[in-house]
């Protein structure tokens, strides 16, 4: 009870803090660095060298492109049913196709599962960020009318390898073969636990709801696919597949996150339509503390 609590207090406390001017405009981005520079790579020493490798923990990673894939695909028939053009196609694909798995996503595992299964939850994150790198920059290329359409390769691997998270996971994988990392989990415990409150406060800082009702058929559309259409269908491939276990448990619940707020940004720098991105992100968010629990029932109920 006490991280549902956790969560609610810590979003409501940033949407008062900035209705009430109490603290600086965009003080979320310094929030965010030490989110993803600090926290987040501890949770991936903390827990990646607990991980049991097996051909099933490739099924976060499959999840993830199944959601992925399935977005594009839904968004593609809605867009040519409704004669979208090219720009409103790549903002409803972007906010459809990747969800908050981390700044969201780990919270809610903590607060619905436990801290140990964070290390799925993080394999399911970066590859949601690898995706987001380049399909999602391709995406957002596509639908950006200031755009040649051209895509560097340069700037696509210059942006993960600049991933903090993306750098600590592969750092965390590759010294738990030669180094015991146990001896420091004391410290990674003491980073890993700012991660909830600074993340979800951060969340609260930006959540924007003004002018839904205008664009409330293109928010439907995405919050039906990100909380109900992309969780039902990585849970329909785990039962065909006989994916059974905290594995498919953790990685159906991290398929049914909310739109990913890092995507903001990609939507703003290619003059996609951002104020429509914002307001997917804040209903989904919302929406979502409420479809997650129902998926819980459903994950306990069907995956054993």
């Amino acid at each position: 009870m006490i991280n549902f609590i956790l969560i609610a207090f810590c979003i409501i406390a940033g949407m008062l803090f900035r209705r009430a001017d109490l603290i600086p405009k965009n003080a979320h981005k310094s929030i965010n660095i030490w989110v993803l520079y600090i926290a987040l790579p501890a949770v991936s020493f903390k827990y990646i060298p607990q991980i049991e490798w097996s051909t099933e923990m490739l099924f976060p990673v499959l999840s993830t492109i199944l959601v992925w894939i399935g977005s594009w695909v839904y968004i593609e028939f809605y867009s040519r049913y409704k004669k979208y053009s090219q720009r409103s196609r790549s903002t409803l694909e972007l906010a459809s196709g990747y969800g908050n798995t981390s700044f969201i996503g780990f919270p809610l595992i903590m607060a619905y599962f436990s801290e140990q299964d964070l290390s799925i939850a993080v394999i399911c994150d970066q590859v949601t960020f690898i995706l987001l790198s380049t399909a999602g920059i391709i995406c957002a290329i596509k639908g950006s009318s200031t755009e040649s359409g051209s895509i560097k390769p340069s700037v696509i691997f210059k942006r993960l390898v600049g991933f903090p998270p993306l750098i600590g996971t592969i750092t965390a994988l590759l010294l738990s073969f030669v180094v015991d990392l146990s001896v420091a989990e004391p410290f990674f415990d003491k980073l890993v636990v700012t991660v909830a409150p600074l993340a979800l406060f951060s969340v609260g800082l930006q959540l924007k709801f003004k002018g839904w009702k205008k664009q409330i058929y293109q928010i439907s559309t995405v919050t039906i696919y990100k909380l109900i259409l992309a969780p039902a269908l990585v849970l329909a491939v785990a039962l065909l597949l006989g994916i059974r276990g905290q594995i498919a448990q953790i990685s159906v619940f991290e398929a049914a996150m909310p739109t990913l707020i890092t995507g903001s940004l990609i939507a703003e720098q290619y003059r996609l339509n951002d104020k429509l991105y914002n307001l997917i992100i804040g209903v989904t968010i919302i929406a979502g503390l409420f479809t997650t629990y129902a998926w819980k029932y459903v994950i306990d109920l069907l995956i054993i």
